[in-house]
């Protein structure tokens, strides 16, 4: 009786701190209330949903009505002739990003913070910041007149070199390149913002202490501002990892042809495909919730790496 009322005191007591807690950060909280809504709305009641994976889904039946198939979708989808290339063309755009994209914000970021012209500085960052505000379909647009085989800029310059035209668009192996090089282009400024931000809290008083010892600059980029930066870095890294056999359907689908299938259907297209214009929806229910815990694997993977070689994580 005495460990039970000990218990209940000590839940009590707790359940008060949580409360006193709350009212002390209610406006805080308040404020956090339309994006906890969103997400409860709009992510978890959804989550409902995904046992249509596991169904064979007939509007007219409903969700509970349809009858129960098990794994049978997540078969087929192994069983596609197209699975490999699907999973290849996903992975490898998402290992390309990560190596090619992911890095060069952190090297802007650090490039700026070592100007100290200060309107030289904002024009810089604001000129950066330009391309992400631009929408996917004119990006698209102006690649396509750009890289045309008859009339575009890249072309001409070919034929004055005497060069044979390629018809970039269309030919496979221009696929990836392009994605990737349109990808840092757009996303170059605006991706360096959380590094900015990152190092602008530095101590001053270590650049100041490193530059009487007589450290250069790249000396003081090397040993004070990459470390200080390094739990951000870390973070940004893990969550693109735990995107990495996820693939956004917008700019694929812009730039997709029939002719360049081969380098640039994912399970994105795929999914949209299936899904929405032949209505499968339990077999591309069945392919995202495949997609979702494959993500979410390698996340707490990766996560409990970096947690044991740099002690930052996730969770």
């Amino acid at each position: 009786m005495e460990v039970t009322m000990s218990k209940n005191e000590t839940f009590q007591n707790g359940f008060k701190r949580f409360w006193k807690s709350m009212k002390k950060t209610k406006y805080l909280h308040l404020l956090a209330l339309p994006g906890v809504l969103y997400y409860i709305i709009f992510h978890y009641i959804p989550m409902y949903g995904v046992i249509i994976a596991f169904k064979d889904y007939n509007f007219r039946k409903g969700i509970l009505g349809s009858e129960w198939v098990g794994f049978k979708h997540f078969i087929r989808f192994f069983e596609n002739p197209f699975f490999w290339r699907l999973i290849r063309n996903t992975i490898l755009i998402n290992v390309y990003q990560i190596i090619f994209v992911f890095p060069l914000p952190i090297l802007f970021a650090l490039f700026l913070n070592e100007l100290r012209d200060g309107f030289y500085k904002r024009f810089v960052q604001t000129v950066s910041y330009l391309p992400h505000f631009i929408s996917l379909p004119a990006i698209i647009g102006m690649m396509v007149m750009f890289l045309s085989p008859t009339d575009g800029v890249v072309n001409m310059i070919l034929q004055k070199m005497g060069l044979p035209t390629i018809y970039f668009m269309a030919d496979p192996k221009w696929f990836r390149p392009l994605y990737i090089i349109s990808d840092i282009w757009q996303h170059l400024g605006w991706g360096a913002i959380i590094y900015i931000a990152a190092l602008s809290n530095v101590n001053p008083e270590l650049y100041e202490g490193a530059v009487i010892d007589g450290a250069t600059r790249v000396q003081m980029m090397r040993y004070i501002s990459i470390p200080s930066i390094m739990p951000t870095i870390v973070i940004m890294l893990l969550l693109r990892i735990g995107h990495i056999m996820s693939l956004g359907a917008e700019k694929v689908l812009l730039m997709q042809s029939p002719l360049n299938y081969e380098t640039s259907d994912v399970i994105s297209t795929y999914v949209y495909r299936r899904g929405l214009v032949y209505g499968e929806y339990s077999y591309t229910t069945a392919i995202g919730l495949f997609n979702s815990l494959i993500n979410l694997t390698i996340l707490i993977i990766a996560n409990r790496i970096t947690k044991r070689v740099t002690e930052t994580g996730l969770f």
